[in-house]
């Protein structure tokens, strides 16, 4: 399919320490199968993006704070990695309140890496199949999920994926599940 996701608003949450690779590929994938992507973060102005967690590696400018983002506004929402974003993210009221009215619509969810932390403190991980970078995994386990180590996995609304080797598989998963959204929402 080509443009497959024409319409489709998607929102990016994110915020400084995000791994650059693993916000920049997916929201390359999205744009090339049509959709419009929003990046919200927990504050104003730019985030830091890093490589591996600790070399700095640009900034990327925020659409959105979280706090005035409306789940109602997008089709799906992917959650990008690095050690430090999520952290930040899964103690933040706002984006975790995001993420619980996000999951309480039932659209597609995609997180890569350390972004399945910010499920897990929205208490959206129990019973479901999951996987994760593999430092997560006791954490995912003792919050109720099955995880497993494959590149992705499919469980629902969830798309998760380990790490950047798997962004081929990732991106394209997300391509896929965020096209099952039946209507977009557009804005």
């Amino acid at each position: 399919m080509v443009r497959e996701l024409q319409g489709k608003r998607i929102a990016i949450l994110a915020t400084d320490g995000v791994e650059r690779i693993e916000l920049e590929q997916p929201r390359g994938a999205l744009y090339g199968a049509g959709a419009t992507s929003e990046l919200l973060s927990i504050h104003p102005g730019e985030i830091q993006a890093r490589q591996f967690d600790l070399v700095s590696a640009g900034t990327f400018p925020v659409d959105l704070e979280v706090s005035d983002a409306s789940v109602d506004d997008y089709d799906a929402l992917l959650l990008p990695g690095g050690t430090v974003n999520p952290d930040n993210l899964r103690i933040n009221r706002d984006a975790v309140n995001f993420v619980k009215e996000f999951v309480s619509t039932g659209k597609p969810i995609a997180a890569i890496c350390h972004g399945p932390w910010t499920l897990l403190e929205a208490g959206a991980t129990r019973g479901r199949r999951m996987t994760s970078w593999p430092s997560l995994q006791t954490d995912l386990r003792n919050a109720g999920a099955d995880w497993v180590d494959e590149q992705v996995v499919v469980d629902g609304q969830f798309i998760t994926s380990r790490g950047p080797n798997d962004l081929p598989a990732f991106c394209a998963a997300i391509v896929e599940q965020f096209a099952l959204v039946r209507q977009p929402t557009g804005g």
